[in-house]
């Protein structure tokens, strides 16, 4: 089996991966990404996450690359990305606590030996109860909210106030590990 390549410097993916009982290195992409809808969300976490796969494949002959990207989607072309700021993070969350929301990855598995790839997206809805400004300051004490798209966790605090999500878990983690085992398959990866 070639070797498998997570192109991310998400904590959370790679944890996730672990999951699998797969050896993978991390690889870090430097693709520049982009954060405009030109089209869809989901049009911008494919294109996203296909430059980074493509950003890691460029530097080998051979191996399973996995590549992801995530974004909060609000409607109406209103994507919220990582927070700049503590001061920010507290504002995004007081926008999603106001509706509903949706998160999106795009997800891509590529062979770099022949350029063969795999892209999907998944969607979650996210429904959330409010926080005061003093729950919302104790919640960031636990956890780092600038390196989460929508500065939030589901797998840790933010769990206390996520009311409700239609779709898959992994995905609001960053990874839709369902969806990413039946794409490592079709490159005769197995998982279970």
């Amino acid at each position: 089996m070639p070797p498998i390549i997570l192109a991310s410097a998400s904590t959370q993916r790679k944890k996730l991966l672990q999951l699998t009982g797969l050896p993978f290195k991390v690889q870090v992409s430097h693709a520049k990404e982009s954060n405009r809808i030109s089209t869809t969300c989901e049009a911008l976490v494919k294109h996203n996450a296909l430059l980074k796969a493509r950003d890691i494949a460029a530097r080998h002959q051979q191996g399973i690359i996995i590549a992801a990207d995530s974004v909060v989607y609000l409607g109406g072309k209103r994507i919220i990305g990582k927070p700049k700021d503590l001061k920010d993070a507290k504002r995004i969350l007081k926008i999603l606590f106001s509706q509903p929301h949706w998160v999106y990855t795009g997800v891509v598995v590529m062979d770099a030996k022949d350029g063969k790839r795999k892209v999907a997206c998944e969607k979650t809805k996210i429904y959330m109860v409010h926080l005061s400004d003093e729950e919302i300051g104790r919640y960031h004490r636990y956890m780092r909210p600038t390196d989460k798209a929508g500065g939030f966790d589901i797998e840790g605090r933010g769990a206390l106030f996520i009311r409700r999500i239609e779709g898959c878990y992994t995905n609001v983690i960053g990874l839709p590990m369902a969806r990413l085992r039946v794409m490592l398959k079709s490159f005769g990866v197995s998982v279970l």
